[in-house]
C-alpha cells in the first residue's frame, strides 16, 4: 500500500491551511510546508466510499445520532487499548480544543488555576487563559533524549485554587507515549489533590512499534471518575476537517453536568459527514492505519539518516508516536529569532517554532512526517543546502 501514501495529491488552492495560508502565517508564500498537523494523505478508502454514498443521496437534513457509531467506538477503544467503556460514556463533540474549552468553563471557575505540562500542544494555553482561568505551568524534564514527568515539581505547584490538569498523552510536540507506570504515579498525586484531568489522547492510535497506548482512565479507578477523555478518529484518519471527536466521561454526574453545558451552548451534536467518517473509520480503516504507521516510521528513519549525514548540528528526538519529528536544534548556535529568519528567508521551509509551545521549547522545531516522500526529501533538500551555506 505504500504507493497509496506516495501519491502526491494538489492541495493549493483547496483552501488548505498547511499550503494555503503561508503568507498569513510566516509572510511568505515560497515556502515548502513541514507544520499544521494534518496528512497530505487521503482518508481510508471506505471513508471516502460512505461519504460518497451520502453524497449520493443527496439529502442532508437534521441528523438523528446513529447507535451504530457507539458500536464503532466501543469496539475500536476495546481493540486498540483494551479499554472496556459503556457508550452510555460516550458524549460526541466538533473537535477536541472547543471540548476542552467546555470541559474548563462547566467545571472550573474563573480564576481557578489549571495546570499544562510544557512545552505542550500550544491551544492549552489559549483555552485556559482565554476563558479567565490561571495558567500554572509543571515542565517536563528534558534529559537530551526524551522528556519524563517532574512529579515533585507539579506538587510543588499545586494550591487550594487548582482545580485542574490537562494531560497530553500521547505528547505533543515531543511524541512521548506516557507509560503506565508513569501514568499511575501521576493519578495518584492528582487523586491526592482532588484534581480534575483532561486526558487530551487525540494521537493515541499512532503508535511507533513496540509501543503501546494506555489511556488515562484505565489506571486507576478512582481517577476514572475525574477524567473527562478525549478522542478523536480526526488526526488518525485525516479527517480534521470533518469536525468529529468525543469525550469519555464515565462519571455519571460530570456526563449529565457536561451535556446540560453543551446543550446550552447548542455544541451537543455532530454533522452526517462527521458520523459517518467516524463509523467507517473505526469498523474499516484498521489495516489503512497500521500501512500509516509504517509508512511514517520509515519517513522517520529517512529523515535521521538525512539528518545526520548531512545537518549533524539537528537532533531528531525519536518519537514513540504521532507523526510529528522534535527536532533540537541548540548546537546550531542561533537564537529562536535567528533561526525561525534562517528557516524561512534561506531554507524556505515552514516548521512549527519551537517556542510557540511554550519556552521550554526554545530550540526546537517540529516537523510533521505525515506526507509522501517526495514531498519530505524536498523540505529536507532545502535544509541542506541552507544548512550548507550556514554551517
Amino acid at each position: 500500500m505504500s504507493e497509496l501514501f506516495d501519491k502526491v495529491i494538489e492541495r493549493k488552492g483547496t483552501s488548505s491551511m498547511k499550503w494555503d495560508m503561508l503568507k498569513e502565517r510566516f509572510g511568505a508564500e515560497d515556502l515548502w510546508p513541514m507544520w499544521v498537523a494534518d496528512m497530505d494523505f487521503q482518508a481510508p478508502q471506505a471513508v471516502l466510499d460512505a461519504l460518497k454514498e451520502k453524497i449520493d443521496h443527496g439529502v442532508f437534513g437534521y441528523q438523528a445520532h446513529s447507535p451504530s457509531v457507539d458500536e464503532a467506538v466501543k469496539s475500536w477503544l476495546e481493540r486498540r487499548y483494551h479499554w472496556k467503556v459503556d457508550p452510555s460514556s460516550f458524549i460526541y463533540t466538533p473537535g477536541v480544543v472547543p471540548t476542552l474549552s467546555h470541559i474548563i468553563q462547566a467545571f472550573t471557575e474563573k480564576q481557578d488555576e489549571i495546570i499544562i505540562q510544557t512545552p505542550v500542544y500550544y491551544p492549552f494555553y489559549d483555552v485556559i487563559k482565554k476563558n479567565d482561568r490561571v495558567l500554572v505551568k509543571n515542565p517536563l524534564h528534558f534529559n537530551g533524549e526524551k522528556y519524563e514527568m517532574d512529579l515533585n515539581q507539579l506538587e510543588s505547584v499545586i494550591t487550594e485554587k487548582t482545580k485542574m490538569l490537562i494531560l497530553c498523552h500521547p505528547h505533543n510536540p515531543g511524541g512521548r507515549v506516557w507509560s503506565r507506570a508513569e501514568l499511575e504515579a501521576l493519578a495518584a498525586v492528582c487523586k491526592k489533590h482532588n484534581l480534575f484531568v483532561i486526558s487530551d489522547e487525540i494521537h493515541a492510535d499512532l503508535l511507533y512499534d513496540g509501543y503501546s497506548h494506555v489511556p488515562f482512565a484505565s489506571v486507576d479507578k478512582e481517577m476514572a471518575e475525574r477524567t473527562f477523555t478525549c478522542l478523536a478518529p480526526s488526526k488518525t484518519f485525516n479527517l480534521a476537517g470533518i469536525q468529529t471527536s468525543y469525550v469519555v466521561v464515565e462519571n455519571l454526574e460530570l456526563r449529565r453536568k457536561l451535556k446540560n453545558f453543551l446543550a446550552g451552548t447548542f455544541m451537543n451534536s455532530l454533522n452526517s459527514f462527521a458520523e459517518i467518517a467516524t463509523e467507517a473509520a473505526y469498523r474499516h480503516g484498521e489495516a489503512w492505519l497500521e500501512e500509516l504507521m509504517d509508512y511514517v516510521q520509515k519517513n522517520y528513519q529517512m529523515v535521521v539518516e538525512f539528518i545526520e549525514a548531512k545537518m549533524p548540528k539537528i537532533k531528531p528526538i525519536q518519537p514513540e508516536g504521532t507523526y510529528l519529528l522534535w527536532l533540537d536544534c541548540s548546537e546550531l548556535g542561533l537564537t529562536d529569532a535567528e533561526r525561525k529568519k534562517w528557516l524561512i528567508e534561506e531554507a524556505q521551509v515552514a516548521l512549527n517554532h519551537g517556542p510557540m509551545f511554550g519556552e521550554e521549547g526554545s530550540n526546537f522545531e517540529r516537523m510533521n512526517l505525515a506526507c509522501p516522500r517526495s514531498i519530505l526529501q524536498e523540505g529536507l533538500n532545502r535544509m541542506r543546502a541552507a544548512y550548507e551555506k550556514r554551517f
